[in-house]
């Protein structure tokens, strides 16, 4: 429990999944801390990372706005991404204003800090590193890829993930978070270019392997080309173990509902199609299963149903206090 008497819930994740999560989060009377990957190197993120020598703000501007509590315009406006044909084009404001806050203060935290001031935000947002750091993939085969945005495309399996430089430091507040969590969520969000690079930065994975708070997986709903093909949710569990050389999750949380055949359809052009919820195996790795009806399907895309999603992890988290409170 926090200073405030509210419940505490870290989650950890990263690009499109987390913020999803988020939104519906917020509106429960719970202290959140998101811990946001810096790994990111294509795209907006990746020019200002090399232009700018700062963390990539793109996934951390996400969360912020999922978080935020603003105008819609405003959020509107800090999501901007300019269509212009110069120099500006493909960047979004609230990146600028992150890389601008980042050169003025001289620290990615403290920009990230007077951020969340501006844009009203709901807990806090802590990079998984005040630095940027680079992912790297072995493939079965042997090859190296180094760059998170080039590893999806290389056509071949990953064997495993890692970060360089060797000695990144994690956030003194990100452990403390970890330490006195009530409830550690991860995920969802792509396995190897955001979950993994978060979970294996220093000190951040064994603190969570170590926490005393209960652990939750919340699986991806459908596989990634380059990344989790064929995957079903143990495998993506036994990736994580892999990584982090032991098993930590106690509980995971599965899609009950059925995706619509147009819709995977759609999906199976990117050659991404619904994770097999393998119950039995999830139950030999000794993982408690949640069923939920978790999906959304707005635009066509499938994305986790941020309202439900949000329900189940508030009822957990309730559990969980109650637990800690007669122990």
């Amino acid at each position: 429990m926090t200073q405030k008497g509210k419940p505490s819930i870290v989650i950890i994740g990263g690009g499109t999944g987390l913020p999803v999560l988020l939104r519906g989060l917020k509106k429960y009377p719970v202290d959140i801390t998101a811990i946001v990957t810096v790994a990111d190197d294509g795209g907006s993120s990746g020019r200002l990372r090399n232009e700018l020598n700062i963390p990539p703000p793109g996934d951390v501007r996400n969360v912020l706005a999922a978080l935020s509590d603003v105008e819609p315009l405003i959020e509107e406006m800090f999501q901007h991404r300019f269509k212009s044909a110069n120099e500006l084009s493909g960047h979004s404001l609230g990146n600028l204003i992150l890389a601008a806050m980042t050169s003025i203060t001289g620290n990615f935290m403290y920009a990230i800090q007077e951020m969340s001031r501006v844009l009203n935000v709901h807990g806090k947002v802590l990079p998984a590193a005040n630095q940027s750091v680079v992912l790297h993939a072995e493939l079965e085969d042997g090859h190296m890829i180094s760059g998170e945005s080039k590893i999806p495309y290389s056509g071949k399996r990953i064997k495993r993930v890692f970060l360089t430089p060797e000695n990144i430091k994690p956030l003194p507040e990100a452990i403390q978070a970890i330490r006195t969590a009530d409830l550690i969520i991860i995920g969802p969000g792509s396995l190897y270019t955001s979950i993994l690079p978060n979970l294996l930065v220093p000190k951040i994975g064994d603190e969570v392997c170590r926490a005393k708070a209960k652990k939750v997986y919340i699986c991806n709903l459908m596989t990634q080309a380059g990344e989790t093909h064929d995957f079903t949710a143990s495998d993506h569990v036994q990736a994580i173990y892999d990584h982090l050389k032991e098993p930590f999750i106690d509980t995971i949380l599965v899609n009950s509902e059925d995706i619509p055949e147009e819709i995977q359809k759609r999906y199976s052009e990117e050659a991404a199609k619904p994770v097999h919820f393998d119950v039995s195996n999830l139950y030999d790795l000794g993982l408690e299963v949640i069923y939920g009806e978790i999906v959304s399907l707005e635009n066509g895309v499938i994305r986790h149903d941020t309202n439900e999603v949000a329900k189940i992890l508030y009822s957990l988290l309730i559990d969980e206090t109650k637990k800690h409170h007669h122990a």
